[in-house]
């Protein structure tokens, strides 16, 4: 029996196109092995196993993304990350064919805590993964906070500016009631992991609380657990 071969270099001899070319090929999704599409160049396969290369392939390399998730309460980093699959995308990406490549050495960026909701980053493109780590303390987070309790008349004007972390005043940021129970946060040099604490210095208990933007990107549209690509329109 013929020893399997790389399947790099049996749609190479297929295609008469080079080994690169074969390997982008099969990293962007195009090519099938007995009617399973199958994207890694070095996947070993026989000489009786058909091979089909789709009549639309290009040879381009797949480009680094980032994904915007709906991050559910209660799930860690790992647990998001297990919830980036093809099947939980929301909507239509036309200019975007997802492949495997895309959900391979994401890097969380600006992680929420594992009670919290909402918008959560993953990427894989350098300029977003450096926006939102040396430039974090200068965007805005979003976030809506369910809470309990009676609050004090000047709960609001205190959340805004007058809360002390570890000896350190914390930075004014805009906080607005949005219904009797749900208050807004925009902040901006605070991350969201200190909500339920600084709901905890004027009297109020947070229930719950999710976080719908970062910067200039939000989480509209998204149901919890989809994802979206974020556009190439898209800026933080």
């Amino acid at each position: 029996m013929t020893e399997p071969l790389r399947l790099a270099k049996r749609v190479a001899a297929l295609a008469g196109c080079s080994r690169r070319e074969a390997e982008l090929y099969i990293e962007g999704g195009w090519v099938r092995v007995d009617g399973v599409v199958v994207e890694e160049p070095q996947h070993r396969v026989t000489e009786d196993q058909l091979i089909e290369l789709d009549p639309a392939a290009t040879a381009v390399a797949v480009e680094p993304v980032t994904l915007l998730l709906h991050k559910p309460a209660g799930a860690g980093d790992q647990e998001a990350l297990r919830l980036l699959t093809p099947a939980a995308h929301a909507g239509s990406a036309p200019d975007v064919r997802i492949v495997r490549r895309h959900f391979a050495h994401l890097a969380p960026l600006l992680p929420l805590p594992a009670l919290a909701s909402g918008l959560a980053v993953f990427s894989q493109q350098r300029g977003v993964i450096r926006r939102l780590t040396e430039d974090a303390s200068t965007l805005e987070q979003e976030v809506l906070a369910e809470v309990a309790g009676d609050a004090p008349a000047d709960a609001v004007p205190r959340l805004c500016h007058g809360l002390a972390w570890q000896g350190r005043a914390l930075p004014p940021i805009k906080v607005s009631w949005q219904s009797e129970r749900r208050l807004r946060f925009a902040l901006k040099g605070i991350p969201p992991e200190l909500v339920p604490w600084m709901g905890e210095q004027v009297g109020l208990r947070v229930v719950s609380f999710k976080r719908i933007r970062i910067g200039r990107v939000p989480m509209a549209g998204l149901a919890e657990g989809q994802w979206r690509f974020l556009r190439r329109d898209e800026r933080f």
